[in-house]
């Protein structure tokens, strides 16, 4: 089982979150970018932009934040957190 949480913040307050759970064979890869596109259908957010420090501290931490400037649109929060908390 594959399960990824995703949590919008502002002024450090969750504002909405969501478990995305993934039962497949993909790759760790296309789990985590399978579940980020249904986050984004869900939050109704733009695709984020994979900055070279966004991907680092995913691989050092399974987990990272994305700011205003990986999103091409504005948002109303102060960052998106990833994180996975439950992988086999």
């Amino acid at each position: 089982m594959f399960r990824l949480w995703a949590k919008e913040l502002k002024d450090n307050r969750m504002l909405r979150d969501t478990v995305i759970c993934n039962d497949t064979d993909d790759t760790r890869t296309h789990k985590v970018f399978d579940a980020l596109d249904e986050i984004c259908y869900k939050f109704d957010l733009s695709k984020p932009i994979w900055l070279d420090n966004t991907i680092k501290e995913f691989q050092r931490h399974s987990k990272t934040r994305f700011y205003q400037d990986n999103f091409v649109d504005s948002v109303d929060f102060d960052y998106l957190e990833i994180q996975i908390i439950e992988e086999d």
